[in-house]
This record gives C-alpha cells, sequence and structure tokens, in this order.
C-alpha cells in the first residue's frame, strides 16, 4: 500500500508517522535559518523524483529519503548532545538521523541495509561527485539540496538533466518556507566549524570559507597533498 500524502507549499509529499517525528525533531534541534533549508529540500527534492519515469519512482524507498533529508543538517545543530567534537557536520548529522530512526522506527521495518542507505544519504549530501553513483536516493538528494542551495541552473551544470525543478516552484516553496539571510547563516556556520573543529574542515568544501574569514585558519601543512607528500613511501 502506498503511504499516505500530504501537501506542503503545494508540493504533494509522503506523509508517515515517522516523517511527522522527523520534522518535529529537525524543529526541535535546527535554528530557524537550518530549519527553512531542510524543509525547501525535502519539497525539492520530492519534486524531482515526480518527474522520474513511473518504473523508476517506484524504486525509491520515499519515507528514508523524506527523513534522510529533513534530517540531513542536524550536524549544524546546537544542541551539544548531538554532535561530536572531532567528526564533520555530515557523519554528524548522519550518525544522529541514524540514531533517530533506531530509537523512533519500527526495529523491523529498518534492516542494516535500509539503515546504511539513509546513512549514506546524508553523509554524501555535500560530496556530488560520489554521491551521483551510488542509488537514487543518494543522489536525488545531492541533486535537490544543491538546487535548493545554488538554484536550478547551477544544479543541472552539475548534475544533469535530473534536475527539473523550476525557479517558480522554488520561488513557491520559499514563500511558506524563507530563506532571506541563509547565506549569511550557512557562512557563520562554516565558519563555527572552522574555528571549533578545524581538523574536520581540512579536506573538504568548509576550508575554503576558513581561508577566506576565519583569522588564524591556516591549511599550510594539512592539504591531502600535504600530507601525502610528508607520509608517502618512495
Amino acid at each position: 500500500m502506498p503511504p499516505q500524502s500530504q501537501v506542503i507549499a503545494g508540493v504533494t509529499v509522503p506523509d508517515t508517522p515517522l516523517i511527522t517525528k522527523a520534522i518535529a525533531f529537525a524543529r526541535q534541534h535546527l535554528p530557524d535559518q537550518a530549519y527553512n533549508h531542510v524543509m525547501r529540500s525535502w519539497l525539492t527534492c520530492h519534486l524531482l523524483v515526480t518527474r522520474l519515469p513511473s518504473e523508476v519512482q517506484q524504486q525509491i524507498d520515499t519515507e528514508l529519503y523524506a527523513i534522510a533529508i529533513i534530517l540531513h543538517d542536524l550536524g549544524w545543530s546546537k544542541s551539544a548532545e548531538l554532535i561530536s567534537k572531532d567528526k564533520c557536520f555530515e557523519v554528524d548529522g548522519a550518525n544522529c538521523a541514524r540514531e533517530f530512526v533506531k530509537r523512533e522506527g519500527n526495529p523491523a521495518e529498518w534492516d542494516k541495509h535500509r539503515l546504511q542507505l539513509l546513512w549514506d544519504v546524508i553523509a554524501l549530501h555535500t560530496t556530488p561527485g560520489i554521491g551521483a553513483h551510488k542509488e537514487i536516493e543518494v543522489a536525488l538528494a545531492c541533486g535537490g539540496i544543491m538546487t535548493e542551495l545554488l538554484g536550478p541552473e547551477v544544479a543541472r551544470g552539475n548534475m544533469g538533466e535530473v534536475i527539473t525543478v523550476t525557479g517558480e516552484e522554488m520561488k513557491r516553496i520559499a514563500e511558506e518556507f524563507p530563506r532571506e539571510g541563509l547565506r549569511e547563516y550557512l557562512k557563520d556556520t562554516i565558519c563555527g566549524f572552522c574555528r571549533e573543529k578545524p581538523q574536520t574542515t581540512y579536506w573538504n568544501f568548509q576550508s575554503g570559507y576558513g581561508e577566506e574569514f576565519v583569522e588564524g585558519y591556516n591549511l599550510e601543512g594539512k592539504r591531502m597533498v600535504d600530507v601525502m607528500l610528508k607520509y608517502m613511501k618512495e
């Protein structure tokens, strides 16, 4: 039996008890900007699914896909119990979402593979060069979240014709979940990681924020190439 549905910001999305709990959990642990971002991301990502051929849509675990995207930025939370001092925010978010589902979901419905797929969607959402080649839930999440942050044209240039969301659809979603101030919020959040746990930022996109905006942040000797040249044997 297909899941129940609900309409949010003009987008018809699945509605299950666990999705409802995930929305409440995100609202509890994320500030307004982050919460609005994850909700816009979910609606944007789901629109991508609705434009796929029906036989492809039937392959997608829409409940898992929804929960992963709704919880994908728990690593931005200020809740101390959710955040580590030594892991990047993508891994923090993936770990938090996995524990949430193990706690709140039905164990009979969440086997090892399903939990791993949930984790992969979140852990790889900022790494489209890898995520685009994994399961369809991972690939579409990468594309949809990129669309929500950078717009459909940029996302289409990176992810191809699977990016079918229009600017008008994004505008309608943003009327319910406003995006004002997102760029500064994201900058402040990433710069916070560069200051507070810089070791988690050296080998990913966050290092650019550190170099540009964080006083004292220094990549010298910490880049992947530096480490490889120093420690690799002949």
